[in-house]
């Protein structure tokens, strides 16, 4: 080894998303992952968040691929706003690389990426990398982790994953390869904490087919399932259980259909050629022979089941009788989304069922008896545990412990840390160049901290405009002030706080104390001090002073 190995965790520790791990060895490195995250609460706004990839773009040429675990959003969706700035080749499993087309088209960007397929026999050799695919469960198929030889020795990265012996597209966990890992020699240890809070096993899809049919068994009406657009194995345990109960599928959603049509072409999905209709047919049919898979799971204000809750959508009108199933969980930050999108069900008189009622969705992440056999499979040197907010990192760490890990072996690290392995050993190095970078609409990165201070602002107290006309050539007041008011007051309910407000103006533009090219900041230090003794409110003040 001549080079110190360099594993950076660009973004998706510390956090739950946009998950991107770089692995680096002199002038080459890999990623693993390049997804994206929700935004949190306070970020008023903003579409979501992805990876700040400012180290790559500082050193052109070191990134040589990005290799994906599987065809979640927080895995593959920042792809098409980060491959145009860094274009290099792709490589996934034929579902992965399905869904990542399916984004990629959109983007216009598809015949300008080379994406490569992999399967778990595959080794792909970039540089001084030896990367091994390997299967493992979650809650999607082709699921792959890592096995990436280095000169310094061999990385292991798990992707998400349980330890689900009856999965849903009947693979279950590959123990004999990860056991063989083990028995090589792991440097490092990459794993996913996501259920690190949550003891004992994780429960295995199995549980989600028999809630369903139970459902589908007692149900008379139609019957709407919400999922990810993703999530290709709970569509097809949908269409198995539908198929049972002699119900018609409708796909809802353009996420969701696109997936959909190309899960089936590519064989991941089955179902009869009449099983699956259009949702302009569904009124060809009764209720009781109805289904209807859509998206709409986290309460994205465009999604096909908030438009059916706030009775908006052109095409499916809810009604009492009907059955409303949410398989999946919130993502954190969500909760409000997704618990206002149950309430508006409810008042539609729905029946709805979600996952505090009835197992109609189960976790694709290991819990701690999981974590635990996966360390005790592959028996690292070193741990680094990923994918999860800093409190389930350092969990996750404390298994690694009990599983013999020596404390200083494990690196708990926030985004941007690099973690270098040498001939002395593993030790935390240097913080690379990160951040938030947020997409609002079609503007990547040009919403930062001070715009989100001023959309808090905004949103608290609103705004005041103040319009004013000088004289060019001595400064005084000619015409105004006018008021213009927003999210603050509105005008006519609040005439005499105006009227106040204009006489501190005029006293201000008449006193000669202010001055043409101070008149601006003046205007705004007297209003901003006024409104706040008579309200106790801080509206942002915008003054206009035209000269004439």
């Amino acid at each position: 080894m001549t080079e110190p190995l360099r594993i950076i965790p660009l973004s998706g520790v510390s956090e739950v998303g946009k998950n991107m791990t770089l692995i680096e060895y002199g002038d080459d490195a890999i990623a693993v992952d390049c997804g994206l995250m929700f935004p949190e609460n306070d970020m008023l706004g903003i579409d979501f968040v992805i990876p700040d990839v400012t180290y790559l773009l500082d050193n052109p040429g070191l990134l040589k691929g990005i290799f994906v675990t599987h065809g979640h959003e927080d895995h593959i969706g920042a792809l098409p706003y980060i491959l145009p700035e860094i274009p290099v080749p792709l490589y996934a499993t034929r579902l992965t690389q399905g869904l990542i087309e399916v984004k990629l088209k959109e983007a216009k960007l598809l015949d300008k990426i080379k994406i490569n397929t992999i399967t778990t026999d595959s080794a792909i050799e970039i540089g001084p990398f030896t990367i091994e695919p390997f299967h493992v469960c979650h809650s999607i198929p082709d699921a792959v982790g890592y096995a990436i030889y280095t000169p310094a020795g061999l990385v292991i990265h798990t992707g998400e994953y349980k330890f689900d012996e009856t999965p849903a597209d009947g693979k279950p966990p590959d123990f004999d390869r990860l056991r063989s890992y083990g028995d090589d020699g792991v440097l490092v240890l990459l794993s996913d904490s996501t259920n690190s809070e949550r003891p004992g096993r994780t429960p295995s899809e199995q549980i989600v087919s028999q809630a369903f049919e139970k459902i589908f068994g007692e149900v008379n009406g139609r019957i709407i399932v919400s999922t990810f657009a993703s999530n290709i194995s709970r569509v097809q345990q949908v269409i198995n259980t539908a198929m049972k109960h002699d119900r018609r599928l409708a796909i809802v959603g353009r996420s969701m259909v696109d997936n959909v049509k190309m899960a089936l072409k590519l064989g991941y999905l089955t179902a009869p050629d009449d099983m699956i209709i259009h949702i302009d047919d569904l009124d060809d049919y009764p209720d009781s022979k109805i289904a209807i898979v859509c998206t709409g799971t986290q309460g994205e204000p465009t999604s096909a089941l908030v438009r059916m809750a706030n009775r908006e959508h052109y095409q499916v009108r809810l009604r009492e009788g009907d059955t409303v199933i949410l398989s999946a969980t919130a993502i954190p930050g969500n909760e409000e989304l997704v618990h206002r999108t149950l309430n508006n069900l409810f008042r539609l008189g729905v029946d709805v069922i979600y996952q505090q009622l009835m197992p109609v969705h189960v976790s694709g992440h290991a819990s701690q008896e999981e974590q635990k056999l996966m360390l005790e499979l592959i028996r690292p040197q070193y741990f680094i545990p990923i994918q999860g907010e800093y409190r389930m990192l350092v969990l996750h760490a404390r298994i690694g412990e009990a599983a013999g890990i020596p404390k200083e072996n494990i690196f708990v690290v926030e985004n941007g840390q690099a973690i270098e392995f040498d001939e002395e050993g593993g030790f935390v190095a240097e913080r690379v160049p990160n951040g938030q970078i947020m997409v609002d609409g079609l503007g990547i990165g040009d919403v930062g901290n001070v715009v989100l201070r001023d959309r808090h602002l905004l949103s608290k107290d609103g705004f005041v405009v103040v319009v004013v006309a000088v004289d060019s050539k001595d400064g005084t007041l000619v015409y105004g002030p006018d008021f213009i008011s927003r999210g603050f007051v509105y005008i006519r309910d609040s005439e005499e706080l105006i009227e106040e407000a204009k006489e501190r103006i005029i006293d201000l533009m008449e006193s000669g104390k202010t001055h043409r090219d101070t008149a601006a900041t003046d205007l705004r230090d007297t209003l901003s001090q006024f409104l706040y003794q008579r309200t106790r409110r801080t509206p942002m003040i915008f003054p206009v002073v035209l000269e004439v």
